[in-house]
């Protein structure tokens, strides 16, 4: 008889002993179709779920709050072009590594400890950040952040897809594309707050703000440390295909409300996949190589495209209109608000019925409409051509939001089953992170070479996303992909 007098898979402090009929676990497919079925009163999932989006939201956090910062940044450290992109890149630096490296971890010590541990980049790189005495300490605790988001993207995205049904609206695939708009409503947060220490600074103390907005990106951080131990508990899933039974059975009754037990005459459950560096190598054969290539062209091109818009859309708009720092956060607050996270929460709300495929390909049909009417337009000469750069703007995050900013995330995610995920969304987020750097890096460089015309350069990015969704037809939204774990037993 299997041993199920301990375990070692964290159960949340809070939540309910559910009362009810008593549903026996044989093995981890039994704990997947229970989670899947979403026929439970989710206790804490729902709570896990947005906790496990802390991350993205500091992540996103760090961009706006720099990209608003990037010219005084500039001026009080002298850099020049090609310096400002060191700076700004230097957290996707650490992001592809932190990628790499949680992505692994992520499978090989479980989804808990790796989430419990990630939050105390952001703690010490956003302090840092605010005291850099020159840019090497700056671009260096950026760096240090980076690894801190590149290691919680992998595991916050297993979380949001084991802790969600398979079908219907809060499916998988809409709490992964939560992401999307949790990381506009963080740029949106960023802008406010640039906003009110605008308002309340003094003239003589504006060479601060860049140093307060990035070292208050502590102060969530912390607040998430703290809740995270009370309501998470480690992915039954995870558990299970590591034999751990009574742990998952544990973590059922506590954020699902299911009256699960282990049945005595359970047999041991060997582990679907043994956690390995060389599952890596798993991503590219086999079915999942088309998954992947997909996965990985897309997010791509989506991050490439919109690094270059989101982070010089205070210089664009600045430069449309050449009025004051005010005049740029409000249209820049209205820009992410209105389109972006809108496109966003409808997409949440609609992959479940249109799936990510289709939206994707819309909203990279959007965007690449959008850099068309941005190249042609150039730079405005006058209030008609600036209402149309703006709209055009408008049009590139609508569609970033609805389509490819919501499902890459998507395609990462569920392409692979819960033994492969966390390697399968860090080979992706390297990737992607490689993208962001280069955007970053360049974008700077290439507005002082070309100008306007930089939207040429950047319109290639979703024309490829979009060509490489049409050569491959992949649909993850409402398929059993875990399910792949259980038939290779």
């Amino acid at each position: 008889m299997t041993d199920f007098t301990s375990s070692s898979a964290h159960v949340a402090l809070t939540g309910k002993q559910p009362g009810g009929e008593t549903l026996w676990i044989r093995s981890a497919e039994d704990v997947s179709r229970l989670i899947n079925s979403g026929e439970g009163a989710r206790n804490n999932a729902r709570i896990v779920v947005a906790i496990a989006l802390g991350g993205v939201f500091l992540d996103a956090y760090d961009l706006g709050a720099l990209a608003f910062g990037i010219k005084d940044v500039a001026r009080e450290f002298n850099l020049t072009p090609t310096g400002t992109g060191m700076v700004a890149s230097a957290i996707t630096f650490g992001a592809i590594v932190g990628a790499l490296i949680g992505g692994y971890l992520t499978d090989k010590i479980g989804r808990y400890r790796v989430f419990m541990a990630d939050m105390f980049f952001f703690v010490v790189a956003a302090l840092a950040c605010a005291f850099a005495p020159d840019a090497y300490v700056l671009g260096g605790a950026r760096f240090v952040m980076g690894l801190g988001v590149g290691i919680d993207l992998p595991v916050a995205m297993a979380f949001l897809a084991e802790f969600s049904r398979l079908r219907g609206q809060g499916n998988k695939a809409a709490s992964v594309a939560m992401w999307c708009p949790t990381w506009y409503a963080a740029i949106s947060i960023s802008c406010l707050l640039v906003l009110l220490l605008y308002a309340v600074l003094p003239e003589s103390h504006t060479g601060w703000l860049w140093r307060l907005i990035l070292g208050f990106g502590a102060v969530p951080a912390l607040v998430i440390i703290a809740i995270r131990s009370r309501y998470m508990s480690e992915s039954p899933v995870w558990a299970a295909n590591q034999g751990d039974l009574k742990g998952a059975a544990a973590i059922l009754r506590s954020a699902w409300n299911i009256n699960a037990q282990v049945a005595e005459e359970a047999p041991p459950v060997p582990p679907a996949r043994r956690a390995s560096w060389r599952n890596y190598g798993t991503l590219l054969q086999g079915v999942y190589l088309r998954r992947t290539l997909l996965a990985t062209l897309t997010s791509v091109a989506s991050s490439f495209a919109y690094n270059a818009v989101a982070f010089g859309l205070p210089v664009i708009i600045s430069g449309f209109f050449a009025q004051s720092m005010l005049t740029t956060i409000l249209v820049s607050l209205a820009l992410n608000l209105l389109f972006a996270f809108v496109g966003g929460v409808l997409a949440v709300r609609l992959v479940p019925r249109l799936g990510a495929w289709k939206m994707s390909v819309a909203g990279y049909a959007c965007q690449c409409v959008a850099l068309l009417g941005l190249a042609l337009t150039g730079r405005p000469e006058g209030g008609q051509e600036a209402a149309v750069a703006i709209a055009m703007l408008a049009l590139f995050l609508f569609g970033q939001g609805f389509g490819p900013g919501s499902h890459t995330m998507t395609f990462a995610s569920l392409s692979y089953p819960t033994s492969l995920r966390g390697v399968g969304v860090g080979f992706n987020q390297t990737l992607m992170r490689g993208s962001s750097t280069v955007s970053l890096f360049l974008f700077p460089v290439l507005v002082a070479a070309l100008g306007t015309g930089v939207f040429w350069v950047i319109f290639l990015a979703p024309l490829a996303g979009l060509l490489a969704l049409l050569a491959i037809r992949w649909e993850p939204s409402g398929y059993d992909v875990d399910a792949e774990d259980f038939a290779a037993r």
